[in-house]
């Protein structure tokens, strides 16, 4: 039997399970890849919140990479939490010699308010880590920590694409999550490279429960480019799976529980 396409997560851990690492490898298990892992933190984190958080040091990292890469390659790369000016420059080197796709989520800030990057660390995922990233995937206050835009409505997620676009990624996806008002009925996305524009749509459904929704939209993304999709294709099937996963969170703990990765596996048991 031939070995399944090869994804590898360089992120922080969560020791609750949701997010992070742990969401990232539960994605790329559902949707059918062989999921890889760097660990570039770790943190003491349950449904209420981070209670504490460790980097790495980089020559962990580094070498962590190299390991997987030299020896057993990689159809596709996502980053999530990279809390140091260091560590995103670090990691930007390391995507830029590597020939596969690269899934940046700009992680920011964790689904509780706690701050998961470094403000110094800001003008590196700028003008380092952007450059190098297949698809960025931010969500929209990620979008005004990164560019000062703000999105208060759908019509204004046009203009904060091209802002993160003037850094240099391929495509951008803007997730709309996030926006409130009259267009909550949705949950809609922009997805563009500045000339091809796809506004993804889903409804909003009423869970809390949505520990992860970041990480596992940009796994999933990264997971259908090595399946060998296109960006347009691999954003849309992965908006899907983010979908049934957001619809059939559970409540974990005693605050917001995680949305459930393996939704579309028991969707297919007889």
């Amino acid at each position: 039997m031939s070995a399944p396409p090869r994804v590898l997560t360089v992120a922080g851990s969560d020791s609750g399970g949701g997010a992070g690492i742990q969401a990232d490898l539960k994605t790329m298990l559902a949707l059918g890849v062989h999921g890889m892992s760097v660990l570039t933190a770790v943190t003491a984190q349950n449904s209420l919140g981070v209670q504490g958080a460790w980097e790495l040091p980089v020559e962990a990292v580094r070498a962590q990479y190299r390991s997987v890469v030299d020896d057993i390659g990689v159809q596709a790369v996502k980053t999530g939490m990279l809390s140091s000016a260091e560590l995103v420059e670090t990691v930007a080197d390391l995507l830029a010699g590597t020939d596969a796709p690269a899934v940046v989520d700009p992680v920011g800030v964790s689904k509780h308010g706690d701050p998961l990057l470094a403000a110094s660390a800001l003008d590196s995922v700028r003008t380092k880590l952007l450059p190098v990233a297949t698809v960025v995937t931010p969500n929209l206050d990620e979008v005004a920590q990164l560019t000062g835009v703000r999105v208060a409505a759908e019509r204004d997620m046009r203009r904060a694409a091209a802002a993160v676009l003037e850094f240099g990624p391929r495509w951008v996806v803007i997730k709309g999550g996030h926006l409130a008002g009259a267009e909550s009925e949705e949950a809609v996305d922009l997805l563009t490279d500045g000339t091809e524009e796809h506004w993804l749509r889903a409804p909003r459904h009423d869970n809390r429960h949505t520990h992860g929704t970041g990480c596992t939209l940009a796994s999933a993304i990264a997971s259908y480019l090595a399946l060998g999709r296109s960006v347009p294709e691999a954003v849309t099937a992965a908006k899907t799976y983010v979908t049934g996963a957001l619809a059939s969170g559970f409540a974990l703990g005693g605050g917001i529980g995680p949305v459930d990765h393996g939704w579309a596996l028991r969707r297919e048991e007889p």
